[in-house]
Order: C-alpha cells, then sequence, then structure tokens
C-alpha cells in the first residue's frame, strides 16, 4: 500500500492495535451467548420442520 502524505506510520500501528483490541474484548465479552445462540437457532429449526418427535 503506498504512504499516504501526512500520516505517521507508528500512530497507524498504535491504532490497529487498538482496535484490534477492541474486537478481542468485544468477542470475548460475546463468548458466553454462544451456547444460548446454538440453542436458539436449534430451536427455531425444530419448530419450523418438527420432523418425527
Amino acid at each position: 500500500m503506498a504512504p499516504v502524505g501526512g500520516r505517521n506510520r507508528v500512530m497507524s500501528w498504535i491504532a490497529g492495535v487498538f482496535c484490534a483490541g477492541v474486537i478481542a474484548a468485544l468477542l470475548w465479552f460475546a463468548l458466553p451467548m454462544g451456547p444460548m445462540l446454538v440453542d436458539y437457532v436449534g430451536d427455531t429449526l425444530r419448530a419450523i420442520d418438527p420432523g418425527e418427535s
């Protein structure tokens, strides 16, 4: 990628690491919802097509 005038490479790295940290923190906080989401999707799919239960 071509360098853009007026942009500091060090500040770009700091901002990139900060953004990656924020995304990692949000994913960490969202982890407990994983099993609940799987149950919700499973219940929804079973309600759409009840099968032979």
